[in-house]
């Protein structure tokens, strides 16, 4: 597809917080037209008079029909579904993207509606590493892009001037780094840097037996580890329970590390603590 940025038509199918942020940056890079399909007709009237939006559709068989480029931004378990039941409305050769945090599952189960497809689109597989721990439309900022990182999927089935567009547009909306990964690879290192962070703010926050006020109490340190503790319950059900093995498995690689500084603690072993607290210091340096 060779069309300026001035000259395309994008679709946001749901309008969340994500796909909202979609919305708001394609608007300020100046994209042709930005179309928004959600099934909440009061998303679609606010996203229309925050002007994020040019128009808003309850259905995305019109949309899509007239879209250069497709963003799904909804729930793993209702992103398959989509897919049968649209596949046939895209535009023939247009470009069509998913924001979802695990991939292994959710390409196994579309591949096939796209092969089905005779693949009369270009599908790739994409993960925008920005969000907010709140939900829904009102708290939608493309303000999170900026300098943050994004995931591509390889896919030798996507064709190179496709993949050269998408990732000038996702430059232009801000985001630093893009990086191409198999699906596997995605799913394994996201379970660390995602999924893991997210178990360990619930587990933390409700492990508060409540004996005191601990907001009274509470500092900087306890405010960062917790921040996304606030979760989306809907989503993160699915994204854990989609990514289960390779969470399981850093779930005990962090319980292992959790060991070595119990231990250390029972031992009275000053020093090994030190060492431990060295050796994370070091590797936080080396993270932007």
């Amino acid at each position: 597809m060779k069309k300026g940025i001035d000259e395309l038509i994008v679709s946001i199918i749901g309008l969340g917080v994500v796909g909202g942020a979609f919305a708001e940056g394609l608007k300020k890079i100046g994209v042709g037209k930005v179309y928004g399909v959600d099934i909440d007709t009061q998303t679609l009237i606010k996203a229309k008079a925050k002007g994020i939006i040019d128009e808003g559709f309850l259905n995305a068989k019109i949309p899509i029909s007239n879209s250069d480029i497709v963003i799904i931004s909804l729930y793993p378990n209702l992103l398959k579904n989509f897919m049968e039941e649209n596949i046939e409305f895209f535009k023939e050769g247009s470009i069509v993207t998913d924001a979802v945090g695990i991939k292994s599952k959710i390409i196994d189960e579309l591949k096939p509606i796209l092969e089905k497809s005779k693949n009369k689109i270009d599908f790739i597989f994409g993960h925008p590493m920005a969000g907010r721990e709140k939900r829904g439309i009102d708290f939608a900022d493309s303000k999170v892009f900026q300098n943050a990182n994004y995931i591509l999927i390889n896919d030798i089935e996507n064709k190179k001037e496709n993949i050269d567009l998408f990732e000038n547009l996702i430059h232009k909306l801000g985001f630093k780094n893009i990086n191409f990964l198999t699906k596997e690879e995605h799913d394994e290192i996201i379970a660390f840097t995602s999924q893991l962070t997210h178990a360990i703010a619930v587990a933390l926050m409700n492990s508060d037996n409540e004996k005191y006020e601990t907001n009274k109490y509470i500092g900087d340190s306890f405010r960062d580890l917790t921040r996304i503790a606030k979760i989306n319950e809907d989503l993160w059900s699915e994204l854990f329970l989609g990514n289960k093995d390779n969470l399981l498995k850093m779930i005990e690689q962090f319980e292992k590390k959790l060991e070595v500084i119990k231990k250390a603690l029972n031992d009275e072993d000053g020093e090994k603590l030190k060492e431990e607290f060295i050796i994370s210091s070091n590797r936080r340096e080396k993270i932007n």
